[in-house]
């Protein structure tokens, strides 16, 4: 952008629009006639169009006026709320954000994010909920929740709403270490033992049936249905059972060595990871900003 546009500038141009006199726009800013029309003739100098036309009605806006007007505009807007940010930021419980987080998020990438927020805006006042993602989806659309953030879910869960990707995660077939099938990986062998189960309002409970029917496995005849992180991590400590479940919920435990991935093939189970929002909510809060921020430099520190 060119270094000589000022705010000045941008002010002085659209307050003259707004009034549509450089009389009244000279009042309310607090300068003389002269002197804002000087800012103007700056502005319309650097940019090498004219930008207003006067007449006995007033100004009017060129067509180089018009199509400049919007984004100087949106751009004096996008800055004060940068301000007020900023200063709500150093405002002990000025902000509140509720985040609803599925269950691969708030185990995998919430702990990250809330560390960078804590850096950005200590006294921003932070609500997870967690849960299936009909569940918290639902929360969204009704306004109890400000943004979900989880894996892009069937069509009918997703009205009302916009997604945003940040990135890519599969389904993982983890056991305990030393489970007797780690001898022998093969999906059509999970049958053999207890198997935790997406329950059916779990947003990866399609994409694990498409692949136990892809390797022509039908559904488990023992099984559980859960989509409890703690409770699969307690059963599979203590049993031979084995859980079908996001990689994210259980991508610590594995790098730790307290649980074990079956090493098959699960790449029809990959899916995009992100930002729900309501749709139609085109200019997010102060708070907002700053939880996206967060979230996009915790994306980077863990390498997603």
């Amino acid at each position: 952008m060119d270094r000589r546009i000022k705010i000045r500038h941008l002010q002085a141009f659209t307050e003259i629009v707004r009034q549509r006199s450089l009389k009244r726009a000279s009042e309310h800013l607090s300068l003389t006639q002269p002197a804002i029309s000087r800012t103007l003739a700056e502005l319309e100098d650097i940019l090498g169009a004219a930008l207003l036309t006067r007449g006995r009605g007033g100004v009017a806006l060129t067509p180089q006026g018009e199509f400049f007007h919007g984004y100087a505009q949106t751009s004096l807007s996008a800055l004060q709320q940068g301000l007020a940010g900023i200063e709500e930021a150093g405002c002990e419980g000025a902000m509140h954000l509720r985040v609803g987080a599925l269950p691969s998020v708030a185990a995998r990438l919430m702990p990250e994010v809330v560390m960078q927020l804590a850096a950005l805006a200590p006294d921003l006042r932070l609500t997870v909920a967690d849960g299936s993602h009909g569940h918290l989806t639902g929360q969204l659309q009704a306004g109890q929740l400000d943004l979900v953030i989880g894996r892009l879910g069937e069509p009918e869960t997703m009205r009302g709403l916009s997604f945003t990707q940040l990135y890519l995660e599969e389904v993982a077939v983890v056991t305990r270490p030393g489970h007797p099938i780690l001898n022998d990986p093969d999906l059509r062998r999970i049958g053999d033992w207890l198997v935790l189960y997406p329950a059916p309002w779990a947003a990866i409970r399609p994409i694990v049936e498409r692949l136990l029917i892809a390797e022509g496995v039908g559904p488990p005849p023992r099984r559980i249905e859960t989509v409890s992180g703690a409770f699969g991590r307690a059963l599979l400590a203590k049993s031979d059972a084995i859980w079908l479940i996001s990689a994210g919920v259980v991508a610590r435990e594995i790098a730790e060595g307290r649980l074990a991935r079956l090493p098959v093939a699960t790449d029809l189970t990959e899916g995009p990871v992100g930002l729900m929002t309501r749709a139609g909510v085109t200019s997010p809060g102060p708070a907002c900003q700053l939880f996206l921020t967060a979230v996009d430099r915790a994306v980077t520190a863990l390498g997603l």
